[in-house]
């Protein structure tokens, strides 16, 4: 046990599981570590210091209006190319930028932000390992993901992990973002899986847990910084993860 009292070392996985489904960004790839990076990246090659205070300050803000942004993404209110645009225009715009000059820079942010952020290469503690481990058990491993493709395929080549990978299933691609439930279908059928027997892992409650709840899929919340070791999630008690290796114990 933890001094929180949280116990790390057995999380109980349903019977009979064969496919075991990750959330990519923040399950498996240091999606905030990777971030911090590209937009220092940009934050220098664009010297944002003009318009910022310092690195933090250009940080709060873009995530702030990020996550604003996919809120609406994934509830299906705006697209991807709305979402790519705001994302950047609107820190930008609360920076101080001149429309002309943040309709120039926006294209330019957005190309050189997407192509670091997908080659870092950065994992979530644990992560190669318990998908080796996995792997070497015999468990089918999906991908499930609200993210871009071609972003998305670029961390999981720059990371290593596509190796370990059966089947990844974006919303990008066909157009339908977790929570909704036929998401989930569609990664069944394509996968040959069955949902008693696919587990889906993800640190988002609202997207990646209560969109399997609702396909009727076992789920699993990932999420370090949760202080209890189950939660509910649309009357559904779900297991929480605060670190990825009690799966090695599978």
């Amino acid at each position: 046990m933890n001094d929180k009292g949280i116990n790390n070392e057995v999380v109980a996985v349903p019977a009979g599981a064969r496919w075991i489904w990750f959330d990519l960004d923040d399950t498996l790839y240091d999606f905030m570590g990777s971030s911090a990076v590209a937009l220092r990246e940009v934050y220098n090659k664009y010297r944002l210091d003009r318009y910022f205070r310092d690195e933090e300050h250009w940080f709060e803000v873009y995530h702030r209006h990020n996550a604003a942004m996919w809120v609406l993404y994934n509830a299906g209110k705006i697209d991807q190319a709305k979402l790519r645009y705001d994302r950047f225009y609107l820190p930008l715009e609360e920076g101080g930028v001149p429309d002309g000059e943040n309709r120039r820079l926006n294209p330019l942010l957005d190309v050189d932000y997407l192509n670091a952020l997908g080659s870092t290469g950065m994992l979530i503690e644990g992560a190669d390992s318990v998908l080796r481990h996995l792997n070497s058990r015999g468990y089918k491993i999906g991908i499930l993901s609200n993210g871009f493709k071609a972003v998305q395929y670029q961390k999981l080549a720059s990371s290593g992990i596509d190796k370990y990978i059966d089947c990844v299933i974006l919303s990008d691609a066909i157009g339908i973002n977790k929570p909704h439930r036929p998401i989930y279908d569609y990664a069944l059928e394509q996968s040959g899986a069955v949902a008693a027997e696919s587990v889906m892992i993800g640190d988002n409650p609202d997207t990646d847990i209560a969109g399997a709840v609702r396909a009727g899929w076992p789920a699993i919340l990932f999420s370090p910084r949760c202080e209890q070791d189950t939660i509910k999630v649309e009357g559904h008690e779900i297991q929480v993860l605060h670190t990825l290796k009690p799966l090695l114990n599978w």
